[in-house]
Formats: structure tokens, C-alpha cells, sequence
């Protein structure tokens, strides 16, 4: 029988409902469980697809084409299985299904409401999780419980438990309980509103996580206990950590794992815990031994989250080679005229990730010119690999006015384009790619070196490919279109012979990318780096470094 775990939160947003439930995941996989993840937004949007970045964070794409919310990243990231589209449910989502069956009929001619329609509805998609043979699925609902958006998802959650058996659902509640310096105490008042509104809606919480910048003391977690009706043992601290892979280990401290399954009819005794490789992942953590200072420049770059991905893609290639890696988020737009190549010279790496539109494109492009030209390795990542290709044909084949049609539908040298164009195809519906892409790599190039084989897959997002027809100028000039679909038409590596790392892809290798196990591509910028850091030639296959392929 499934266990269903239902994570809420209260009193604030951003208190790291996302990070406990993935948290728990990974404790419950070293229990030797099957765990798989869902995450319930209530906003109306169908997916995030369409959301602007700069204020939602990124769109996490899962192997079969999803656009999901930024928190699946976490999830994969921790419990190391791969979601898929069925791991994000919008209240969008949900209303546009009802709405659609309301016009087939599918009723029988009753009134729809909320209860039971949308309810079931929600309730369907959980289910449908429990199917796929996971031993426990945890679902987070985003917001925050009083929300009245959040409604429906609370009460599909209520009902779940007298659906599935009281014993195979378990209720986490994540709230906060601030410290306020004048009085010198931490206080429980946010903490017990935030249960009472639970308890209103008929939720009475198993495990309340209480979140704090410092551990509440005991005499705390008995007050709690007592007002809000939950065991002791079940009040776990959850104080400020100084990483977030630090997160599984306190919380396993405080005995959240344990609570968990006793709640849920599992013997913990029978599943012993294993926490050998997360242990040796925080330690890496810890134990940095050099600095590394990596360059991303972006559109969104004043909103971190939209590149959640690549951030946390640079800091497991860092573990990996014992450096910690500071990031300097760099506006797009403000390259060249306010960030010149002096301020870029002084950095040990360069990124530039994936985005959609024209503004900060040429900043872009400007950044990729100095990263060539004064041989700073440098990362191209969808939208950063095209980038590399157009100044590649501006400084290096002379076509002046190379661009991507996306940018520039006047262009003379569509170095960039879609593939309907590149085809003469009138009908450019449905031309997004999406999701996990094979590749065929060169034999002896950089990235099969990286990758340590020639077939490859990693995760799309775009429009707008290589032009192939002038695949021919580029590799006679020097930039080596290392990496292609199994048919040969659509250009996924390129990178330059004689630089310390110039390599760009089409994809999204940051989605793969774990703490214990860094993707390949981030490795090899980030050995580079540290080669520059040091001033000796780069390898990309040091032996002195920990080396991981995903």
C-alpha cells in the first residue's frame, strides 16, 4: 500500500516547505523506501512555462517536457529520481480538465462545483502518483494555509486520509516561529494561529516543522506540543543551516524521518538508515580548499532563483574539486559599457544560461567575445550557446550582421533560426523542444572527453537552433560542431580547439546535475577554472580532482 506524505506551510511563504520535503525524501530513500515527489501551486496558471523568471524563478524542465516549478529541481537534486510532468499540478490545470470534461459531457449533466468535482479532481492526480510504484509519495502544496486559493488543495488533502486509511496518510505542517531580539525569545504565536486555520479547514497536523534562524529549546517544543495537540517528539526544530545539504541531517537529528514513519505504520527499526553518501556530500561541503569565482551573465540576474539550476550545477562541480565557488551575477545589459573586460578577467570562469528575447542580447554576445578572445573558460548554455555562434560569425567568418532570427528577423546570416525556417516551413505552431533530446558526440571531442561516451541525453527548452547551412564555414574557421541529433540535421555541442573551455550546448545540463554526482560540462568548466585560478594549463581530465559523470 502507497504512504502519502502532504507537506503545508503557514504564517509566511518562503520558509522552505520545498527544501523540508525534499529533505524528507532523501531520509526516507535511506530508509530504502521508494519515494517520488509532487508539487501542488495554487495559482491559475497551467504550468510556469509562460511566468516570468525574473519574478517566479526558473521553469524546471523533467525528462518528458514538463515546465514545472523551481521546488521539482530541489526534489531531483535530493531524492535523485527523475520526476516527470505528473509532479506539478496548478489549480490552472486543474480547472481547465473540469472544464473540459463539463463540455464532453463527461457529468451527465450535474451541477460542477469545487466539492466534489475539483476536489476529486486533485485528488485523481495524487492517486495517479501512487500508482507508479513508489512505497511513498510526498506532495507539497504551495502557498500558505489561509490563502484563498489554496482551498481546494486543502481539502483534497483532508479528504485523502479518509480515502486512503488513516494510517497511510501523514500531515507535515512547516511553520514559523520567530526570535525577537527586544524580549529575547522565540515566540509561538504565528505558529499556533497557523495550526488553528489549519484545523479549521480538518487538518490536525502528525509533525509540526518548526522553522527558526536558531534551535528552540525544549521548553518550547512543550509548549507547542501542548497547545497545538502533537507529541513532543513530534515538534521538530528546524533552525537556519549554513548549507542546504546540511537540511536532511538536522532534520534527521531531530527524529523527523522517525515521526514520519511511525505515523505511517513503518517500523523505522525495520529501515535502518544509510546516510554514508549524503555524509561525504556534506562534508565536501565543508572541507573547501580553494576559491573559484564564476561569472553568470544573465537577464534575470537580479532575481537569483531564475537560475536556480546553474547556481547549484557550479556549486556541486565545486565539491567535486574541493573549491567553494562565489558567483557574481552580472546584468547582461550592462555588458560592455559598464562591465569591461578588465572586470571579466578577473573572474575564473564564465556562464551564460539559457533566456527567452532580445534584451540583453548583445551584452551577451559582447561577453562571449572577451571570454574568447582573453581565453577565460566559459559555459554556454542554450541561449548562451547561440550567443557564442553569432559573435563567432561576427568576429571570425565577417558576417557583420550574423544573428538569430529570434532577435532579428532582417538578418542577412540567420546563424540562428527555427528549424521550420531552416526547412521552409510556413506553419511554426509547436515549435518549442521540449524535454529529454539524444545526442551523438565526435569521437576525441571535448564534451565525449567530458562525458566519457559519445551518446548522450539531457533536457530542452527553445526554439531556435544552429543554422546547419553554415555548419561547413564554422568548423573550417575553427569552432567544431562537436555534437548533434542522432539524424545529423540539429547542432547540440559546438566548442573551440586551442582555449583553455569554450563549449556551448543546446541543452539544459543543469537539470541533471546532482551534489554527489556534478554534471560533466560544469566539471569541465569548473577544472578549468581552477587551472586559471592556479595559472597552469587546463585539463579537463585532472586526476587530482574528484571526477563524476551523471
Amino acid at each position: 500500500m502507497t504512504k502519502y506524505v502532504f507537506v503545508t506551510g503557514g504564517v509566511s511563504s518562503s520558509l522552505g516547505k520545498g527544501l523540508t520535503a525534499s529533505s524528507l525524501g532523501r531520509l526516507l530513500k535511506s530508509r530504502g523506501f521508494k519515494v517520488t515527489m509532487c508539487k501542488l501551486d495554487p495559482y491559475l496558471n497551467v504550468d510556469p512555462g509562460t511566468m516570468n523568471p525574473g519574478e517566479h524563478g526558473e521553469v524546471f524542465v523533467t525528462d518528458d517536457g514538463g515546465e514545472t516549478d523551481l521546488d521539482l529541481g530541489h526534489y531531483e537534486r535530493f531524492i535523485d529520481e527523475p520526476l516527470s510532468k505528473m509532479s506539478n499540478t496548478t489549480t490552472g490545470s486543474v480547472y481547465s480538465n473540469v472544464i473540459a470534461k463539463e463540455r464532453r459531457g463527461d457529468y451527465l449533466g450535474k451541477t460542477v462545483q469545487v466539492i466534489p468535482h475539483v476536489t476529486d479532481e486533485i485528488k485523481e492526480r495524487i492517486r495517479r502518483l501512487g500508482t507508479l510504484g513508489a512505497d511513498v509519495v510526498i506532495v507539497e502544496i504551495g502557498g500558505t494555509v489561509g490563502d484563498i486559493e489554496i482551498v481546494p488543495f486543502i481539502e483534497s488533502i483532508r479528504q485523502y486520509r479518509r480515502d486512503a486509511g488513516r494510517d497511510n496518510v501523514c500531515y507535515v505542517h512547516l511553520t514559523l516561529v520567530p526570535y525577537l531580539a527586544p524580549s529575547g525569545e522565540h515566540k509561538t504565536k504565528p505558529t499556533q494561529h497557523s495550526v488553528t486555520e489549519l484545523r479549521s479547514r480538518g487538518i490536525q497536523p502528525d509533525v509540526i516543522v518548526c522553522r527558526s534562524d536558531q534551535a528552540i529549546p525544549d521548553a518550547l517544543k512543550r509548549k507547542i506540543s501542548l497547545l497545538c495537540d502533537v507529541p513532543i517528539d513530534a515538534v521538530i526544530s528546524c533552525a537556519d543551516a549554513p548549507s542546504i545539504y546540511d537540511i536532511p541531517l538536522n532534520l534527521m537529528d531531530e527524529g523527523l524521518d522517525t515521526m514520519v514513519c511511525r505515523t505511517l505504520g513503518l517500523d523505522p527499526d525495520e529501515h535502518p538508515l544509510d546516510l554514508h553518501e549524503w555524509r561525504e556530500v556534506v562534508h565536501r561541503v565543508h572541507h573547501t580548499t580553494r576559491t573559484l569565482r564564476i561569472g553568470v551573465i544573465g537577464k534575470y540576474v537580479t532575481m537569483p532563483d531564475a537560475y536556480l539550476s546553474v547556481n547549484e550545477a557550479i556549486r556541486h562541480a565545486g565539491y567535486a574539486v574541493g573549491a567553494r565557488t562565489e558567483v557574481e551575477w552580472l546584468e547582461a545589459e550592462r555588458v560592455p559599457s559598464e562591465i569591461d573586460a578588465d572586470r571579466l578577467r578577473q573572474l575564473d570562469g564564465v556562464i551564460v544560461p539559457g533566456g527567452f528575447g532580445e534584451r540583453g542580447i548583445e551584452g551577451m554576445i559582447a561577453a562571449a567575445r572577451i571570454a574568447r578572445e582573453n581565453d577565460i573558460p566559459y559555459l554556454g548554455i542554450c541561449l548562451g550557446m547561440q550567443v557564442m555562434v553569432v559573435e563567432f560569425a561576427r568576429h571570425c567568418l565577417g558576417l557583420r550582421d550574423a544573428h538569430s532570427t529570434e532577435m532579428s528577423l532582417t538578418t542577412t546570416a540567420p546563424v540562428i533560426a527555427l528549424m521550420a525556417e531552416q526547412m521552409n516551413i510556413t506553419d511554426l505552431g509547436g515549435t518549442m523542444r521540449l524535454g529529454a533530446c539524444p545526442a551523438m558526440l565526435d569521437e576525441g571531442s571535448i564534451v565525449a572527453n567530458l562525458y566519457g561516451t559519445t551518446v548522450v541525453s539531457e533536457r530542452h527548452r527553445h526554439r531556435y537552433e544552429f543554422n546547419s547551412r553554415y555548419r561547413s564555414q564554422f568548423e573550417e574557421a575553427g569552432m567544431r560542431c562537436s555534437g548533434t541529433s542522432p539524424d545529423g540535421r540539429l547542432v547540440e555541442f559546438v566548442e573551440l580547439a586551442g582555449h583553455s573551455f569554450y563549449v556551448g550546448t543546446q541543452a539544459h545540463p543543469e537539470f541533471k546535475s546532482r551534489p554527489d554526482r556534478p554534471h560533466p560540462l560544469f566539471l569541465g568548466l569548473v577544472k578549468a577554472a581552477v587551472a586559471r585560478a592556479e595559472g597552469r594549463e587546463p585539463h579537463i581530465l585532472d586526476p587530482d580532482v574528484v571526477d563524476v559523470a551523471p
